[in-house]
């Protein structure tokens, strides 16, 4: 009987561990599986640090955050943000991925520039890339835009569509990036209408839709009925005010920035929007690193490589002559028979 039960129990101690190394075999089969989609699963690691503005500002954060969300998807990368509240938080923010070991660490924005800088030259052999600033360090990769050219297009359909010849400009801070969208409109506004009058207001930050409501409210009380805004999550206010005014009977217009914001506003108050590459260009930098070919630098996307332009959707609002008119300015800087401002 003896026997018989050491047996039993010689077996029953066999047979727990053969489940034993089964149970881990398939445990590391589904930790080393495909991401979403199929797509291989990538090791590269990426961080993306925002400005103030946010990750859900409906602008140029929100695109570069987008890319990051298709890529994981792709190529299975694992991508993570952080918001910055205040500016003090840029250099801890870029410090965390950083000193993380993630393979690439983007900042979003020109604010961004100086403490990427810092960050950069305090650990060389670490990736990082940003955009709408120029950072002159080897491990940085710079993209900008040539906002100036994009922002003359939509002066110029701004200039042909007014009623009132009274046109509005609201910017956030008054820093280059934002200089040249003002530049340029007013250049686009000059050429299509010399008549119209472009007004001016920097409400002084990306992060305050009260402010940009406040803005458009003064503007549009003065008689301006299109207006453009280059301010981030601010121009969420913008927006708001004129989509109360159109419900109350009062016909205005507001053309977005960075990405297509009649998605997220609706073609009732959108006019069209002046859209930057920012997707691509985070797409494109970042396949760079899983791919092995990233390089510091610089690099300036403008008409002639379709990092800016009109939305797609533009022909919903925009006449077939207005549009044709802005293709044939488009060609005339692209052709350098027209250099538009940048300041």
């Amino acid at each position: 009987m003896k026997k018989m039960f050491k047996l039993s129990l010689i077996m029953l101690l066999a047979f727990s561990v053969v489940l034993a190394g089964c149970g881990k075999k398939n445990e590391d089969t589904s930790s080393s599986s495909g991401s979403e989609g199929g797509a291989a699963q990538s090791s590269v690691k990426v961080g993306l640090v925002t400005d103030v503005g946010g990750v859900n500002d409906k602008s140029f954060n929100q695109s570069a955050w987008e890319a990051l969300e298709a890529l994981k998807k792709d190529k299975g990368i694992e991508a993570q943000y952080l918001q910055s509240k205040s500016k003090e938080d840029y250099v801890p923010n870029l410090n965390k991925y950083v000193k993380g070991k993630y393979d690439l660490t983007w900042g979003i924005g020109f604010d961004l520039g100086v403490d990427m800088k810092t960050v950069a030259d305090q650990n060389p052999d670490a990736k990082l890339a940003i955009i709408d600033a120029e950072v002159d360090s080897p491990n940085v990769h710079s993209v900008t835009f040539a906002e100036n050219e994009g922002a003359f297009l939509v002066g110029v359909v701004a200039g042909s569509m007014t009623k009132s010849n009274k046109i509005g400009f609201v910017g956030g801070s008054e820093i280059p990036v934002i200089k040249r969208f003002e530049a340029g409109f007013k250049a686009g506004v000059a050429a299509a209408n010399p008549d119209a009058k472009v007004i001016i207001n920097y409400t002084g930050a990306f992060d305050k839709p009260d402010q940009g409501k406040a803005a458009a409210a003064t503007m549009y009380n003065d008689g301006v009925d299109i207006i453009f805004h280059a301010s981030g999550a601010t121009g969420t206010g913008v927006f708001n005010e004129a989509i109360a005014r159109n419900k109350a009977g009062q016909k205005v217009w507001v053309i977005g920035v960075d990405k297509d914001q009649s998605l997220e506003f609706g073609d009732e108050v959108t006019l069209t929007s002046m859209v930057k590459g920012v997707t691509t260009a985070v797409d494109k930098v970042t396949r760079e690193v899983i791919d092995g070919t990233f390089k510091g630098g610089h690099e300036t996307l403008g008409l002639k490589e379709n990092g800016v332009g009109l939305a797609d959707t533009s022909s919903k609002n925009v006449p077939a002559d207005v549009l044709k008119k802005v293709d044939e300015f488009k060609q005339k800087i692209i052709d350098g028979e027209i250099k538009v401002p940048e300041e």
